[in-house]
């Protein structure tokens, strides 16, 4: 049975997830690739973070173009099969598929983890070609060309031994290896690469710069092919039971660089799965990796981060991406262009912030190591702070609000009311854990400075009206006056709903606060 060539493994990963309940036809980005084969421009390498779809957009590419299966009856239900060069590409090619994440069992070294893929190669090309005349010099390469026929390469996880920090005295042979075997080679129709990492540069190019890369970064290609679309999630709602303004909150926030909003895949189906929202980031170490890189210059960023956390967008240009290879970053943009080809932050026209609630959760995590000294016990006042407002403890409230204005983060001394906004947010974290919270929503005759949707039961909803310079009265009167509690009557019929009223002196430097049932 074949490892690598003309397999039909990638056919049978590719039909399940097509027998899916929550398939999503992302096949129209054959078009795309259809165009670039045999051309110059039929070298491409995608990146994104993980669980954005890769390797379902690889298994789809292998069962399409691969000569070794007959695809063409689940293909002909798809979008592709409405494009000009549908028929002329479909099963047609010899297709060299590799995952590169396979380490040998036993004498893990580099040698031992190429060679095994060496050698499943060589081994597949010799089955296939039994006749091929094979001379003792001769590589992989050689053997590919004395076929005298056209493969499609197709390598997921490309860089798993830079992204794992494996075997890195040997990483610069593993891209020699990648580029003995493609580069000016007339065998190859396509090569199509995908990974977490941008391929690595060194000294003034790279062993790969025949590709064309298309990073999270700067794809203005192939993005809206990686991850859900808003349209897409919002259509796979319709068919299930789940309210897309949830999904919304949980999984929105990544934008390519034309601006399309995209969904991580994987957390969405997950949510539609179990009909339930909640953090489906598995990654082992996740919020170890996002800790990590966070203490990598705590001083530098943490203000920044605090502003993140509290809801708030960092302006900065990212102009360098952190690739394959590289040191771990140590200035603020490094850090910040690593944690945005990971996905544990957003990057688009200019700003930075943290996606949405189920990254929020990493970087909440992340947060509690006490070498985030006062922002830690920030965290975890919150979760008193939640309990004081539903029992009407404004005593509490007080207390808490005053000590984070107090504290030594220079971004929390109030100058204006979106000062005092950042630091209720940050009040409030872990409210985030069992409510939908919404600034500024449309309620009444305005806008609600924030709104708690409890997920559970049980838990009470209620609104904040936030005043500088003014009092808690005034805030609830206008909570009263426009009317600011009908969107939650509607949505909880039969529940109390509670109005906060707070306010910040700047003369006396104080906080007021008002807690009433309406």
């Amino acid at each position: 049975m074949a490892i690598y060539l003309n397999t039909n493994k990638p056919l049978e990963n590719y039909r399940e997830l097509f027998d899916e309940k929550y398939f999503v036809d992302k096949s129209k980005i054959i078009t795309l690739l259809n165009d670039r084969i045999s051309t110059k421009g039929k070298y491409v390498c995608i990146t994104r973070p993980r669980r954005f779809g890769k390797s379902s957009v690889a298994d789809m590419l292998g069962a399409y173009y691969s000569k070794g299966v007959d695809s063409k009856v689940m293909f002909d239900t798809l979008k592709i099969s409405k494009a000009n060069s549908y028929e002329k590409h479909l099963n047609k090619y010899n297709v060299i598929n590799i995952s590169f994440n396979t380490i040998p069992d036993k004498n893990k070294t580099y040698d031992d983890y190429i060679g095994l893929i060496q050698s499943g190669l060589v081994d597949d090309i010799k089955t296939m070609y039994p006749n091929l005349e094979i001379k003792k010099h001769f590589n992989i390469s050689h053997m590919l060309s004395a076929t005298n026929e056209k493969f499609i390469f197709i390598f997921d996880e490309w860089d798993y031994i830079f992204n794992n920090n494996l075997f890195i005295e040997n990483q610069n042979e593993f891209l020699e290896f990648l580029r003995n075997m493609l580069k000016d080679a007339p065998y190859v129709a396509l090569c199509y690469m995908t990974g977490v990492l941008p391929i690595k540069k060194y000294s003034s190019g790279s062993a790969l710069n025949m590709f064309d890369e298309f990073t999270f970064l700067r794809d203005r290609t192939f993005g809206q092919y990686f991850g859900f679309t808003e349209d897409e999630v919002s259509n796979l709602c319709e068919n299930g039971e789940m309210d897309f303004k949830e999904l919304e909150y949980w999984y929105n926030g990544y934008t390519t660089s034309k601006g399309i909003k995209v969904y991580n895949p994987r957390s969405v189906v997950k949510a539609l799965e179990n009909d339930n929202c909640e953090s489906y980031w598995t990654n082992t170490g996740a919020m170890d990796e996002v800790a990590e890189y966070l203490k990598y210059n705590t001083l530098e960023i943490r203000d920044d981060v605090i502003e993140m956390v509290a809801g708030g967008e960092i302006d900065i240009t990212i102009k360098e991406e952190f690739r394959a290879g590289q040191e771990p970053p140590k200035t603020k943009k490094e850090i910040y262009s690593a944690m945005i080809v990971l996905g544990f932050l957003s990057y688009y026209d200019g700003y930075l912030k943290i996606p949405n609630q189920e990254i929020m959760l990493q970087f909440e995590k992340a947060l509690e190591d006490e070498e985030f000294g006062y922002v830690s016990e920030i965290i975890e006042n919150s979760r008193k702070m939640l309990k004081a407002t539903v029992n009407g403890d404004t005593k509490t409230v007080v207390e808490i609000l005053h000590d984070i204005h107090n504290s030594e983060i220079p971004i929390l001394k109030y100058s204006d009311e979106n000062s005092l906004s950042c630091v209720l947010t940050l009040a409030y974290l872990s409210a985030r854990d069992t409510y939908r919270v919404e600034r500024e929503e449309k309620s009444g005759k305005g806008y609600v400075d924030f709104s708690f949707h409890p997920r559970r039961k049980n838990d009470i909803p209620f609104i904040v009206e936030l005043k500088k310079d003014n009092s808690p009265e005034v805030a609830i009167k206008q909570i009263k006056e426009k009317e600011y509690a009908q969107k939650f009557r509607d949505e909880y019929k039969d529940k109390k709903v509670l109005a906060v009223g707070i306010c910040y002196n700047s003369e006396t430097k104080e906080h007021s606060c008002i807690i009433e049932e309406i």
